[in-house]
């Protein structure tokens, strides 16, 4: 049931070749996270990953490439994924150069968490929610 949105084969087809393949892996993880996983086009050309609410944009720059992660600072990442946005209220990045390893495997693992919060009413009504 993956949803491909070709405007999205269009935001990665003139890029380098490293950030294309570099974004193209994070793309099938995101869509390995869940199957009801959609793209979609924000904010006029960003690639935006959906499934009951934002997951993640991508956004391609000179000499990297970002993820951005909308899960309000809620996920765990044991695995140092993040590399900006550590104090960031909504969204945090991950973000690769050329010749960075993409960690399919924990990327898999941080979108699923993310995705279940999704699902439990996302980081907005988690983050409200009172601590024991």
């Amino acid at each position: 049931m993956t949803t491909r949105d070709p405007r999205v084969d269009d935001y990665l087809a003139p890029l380098p070749e490293w950030q294309r393949e570099a974004l193209e892996r994070v793309r099938d993880v995101l869509h390995r996270a869940d199957p009801e996983m959609t793209e979609t086009i924000k904010r006029t050309v960003r690639p935006y990953f959906v499934c009951e609410g934002n997951v993640a944009a991508f956004l391609a720059a000179r000499d990297h490439v970002n993820v951005f992660v909308y899960d309000g600072g809620l996920v765990p990442d044991p695995h140092g994924l993040i590399t900006a946005g550590h104090e960031n209220k909504t969204a945090r990045t991950i973000g690769f150069g050329e010749g960075d390893d993409v960690p399919e495997e924990a990327l898999l693992e941080f979108f699923r968490h993310l995705v279940a919060d999704n699902r439990a009413g996302g980081w907005r009504r988690l983050r409200a929610r009172p601590r024991d």
